[in-house]
């Protein structure tokens, strides 16, 4: 990768600078004859006042030596190539700067993705792992009865869902990272957007004996992508009713400014250490200390933030390790409160 990025870099410096010396050559060649026919004008005109001034003076007035308009060619020509080699050297620094400049998202771009890539095969060798194992076993094992087989079984499939959820996520990323996503835009009351989340969420939180308290009413409206912004809010409360304890309380509050509404979905869960906060939006990331007993990909929250950004919004989080979490989307209005 870092060769290929220096072979673009020399490559598109090497363009920029022969577009600049192009430029600068044609200008030069322009400002050469203008000048030179300048010179043959005015060394005629200086001619023709030295003989009407001095009489003493005989022969034709507009006579100019060619020697003279010679020299001060030579001098313009002298003067350019100076110039030229000034442009050179200003040029190619520029150049290289304005390459590596316009390579460097390429280059940044490409280097998330082969991270990605990793950690993505990271993550699928796992289950994948797991399956063979298990499988493997049962197989050698000539005399496992019906119910170890079924056990095998069981913990197949549970790791096969693991697979399955984490390619879930994987398309969901691919998916969001399209302009389709962008182009389907539309008004949306985020208050149906939060209400069909949290239906969405209700199997899970009544499983713990959790309640949701939905206290986002009326109308905000938002410009964006329903299904998005419907799973954008569902990893949150995901998230919320999965690390809260039984018979707990989630709620789901917002508030307004003149420009943006935020929407707070906040638990009673066992929160996050601090020195994880600055991490959990990254791609892959787990915080074990702060989370024990996950068993995600750590992808939910890039995941999360990736929508927020796609729709010009921010979501922050906020917790008390033991006390619970706090994760707050603001996004542009488009309205106000009715």
């Amino acid at each position: 990768m870092n060769h290929m990025y220096r072979t673009a870099t020399i490559k598109l410096t090497f363009w920029y600078l022969a577009m600049a010396m192009a430029i600068s050559l044609i200008f030069s060649a322009v400002v050469y004859h203008v000048a030179q026919d300048e010179l043959a004008s005015r060394l005629r005109n200086q001619t023709a006042r030295i003989y009407q001034t001095y009489p003493v003076f005989s022969g034709d007035p507009f006579f100019v030596r060619d020697n003279d308009v010679s020299l001060g060619s030579q001098h313009i020509l002298t003067n350019l190539l100076y110039a030229n080699l000034a442009v050179l050297v200003g040029a190619g620094i520029g150049s290289y700067w304005l390459a590596k400049r316009t390579l460097q998202p390429i280059a940044a771009a490409n280097e998330r993705q082969k991270q990605f890539v990793a950690d993505a095969s990271h993550e699928l060798r796992t289950p994948v792992t797991a399956l063979k194992m298990g499988t493997e076993v049962a197989l050698m094992d000539t005399g496992a009865n019906k119910e170890a087989l079924r056990d095998t079984l069981t913990s197949n499939l549970e790791e096969a869902s693991r697979l399955e959820s984490l390619l879930n996520s994987l398309l969901r990323l691919s998916k969001l990272d399209s302009d389709a996503v962008v182009a389907s835009f539309s008004e949306l009351n985020l208050a149906e957007v939060v209400a069909q989340a949290v239906q969405q969420i209700t199997p899970q939180t009544e499983a713990k004996n959790i309640a949701i308290h939905n206290e986002v009413h009326g109308s905000f409206v938002v410009s964006g992508d329903q299904e998005s912004l419907t799973q954008l809010f569902v990893i949150l409360l995901d998230n919320a009713a999965k690390y809260s304890p039984a018979k707990s309380a989630i709620s789901i509050t917002s508030k307004t400014s003149e420009y943006n509404v935020v929407v707070t979905v906040a638990d009673q869960g066992i929160g996050i250490e601090p020195e994880a906060l600055d991490h959990v939006f990254d791609r892959f990331y787990r915080a074990d200390k702060a989370r024990t007993g996950n068993v995600g990909f750590g992808l939910g929250l890039a995941i999360a933030k990736h929508i927020a950004d796609m729709h010009g919004g921010t979501i922050t989080l906020k917790s008390t390790p033991g006390k619970g979490t706090k994760a707050s989307l603001s996004l542009p209005r488009l309205d106000q409160k009715i």
